[in-house]
């Protein structure tokens, strides 16, 4: 009924281990955003790790300015890398499922 379950279990631990492989590539790649006027700039990991930030002088005079260019740099950002990040997780898990008669999930 099933076919080869031993290749199946094979396949999806293979499968796993390219996942774990392509989160560790992540961490390599850079998503990079600034504020509509440059006065804030970050850069993090597709894996949603903050490795710089950049903040203009002439936003340090005003913490609540500051505390707005933050918040909307950052969720700008994350959602950049979010998208990158699942982009690619879910081509390793489509291409790494085994093909399972009446599963066909990822057409």
């Amino acid at each position: 009924m099933f076919g080869d379950l031993a290749g199946m279990v094979g396949k999806l631990k293979e499968t796993q281990q390219k996942v774990e492989e392509t989160k560790a590539r992540l961490n390599s790649v850079l998503v990079d955003e600034q504020s509509n006027d440059g006065l804030l700039k970050l850069t993090l990991t597709a894996n949603r790790t903050i490795k710089a930030i950049t903040i203009d002088d002439s936003l340090l005079e005003d913490k609540e300015q500051l505390e707005d260019y933050l918040i909307l740099t950052l969720n700008k950002a994350i959602e950049k890398a979010t998208q990158i990040n699942e982009a690619e997780l879910a081509a390793v898990a489509k291409d790494g499922m085994p093909s399972i008669p009446g599963m066909d999930m990822f057409k």
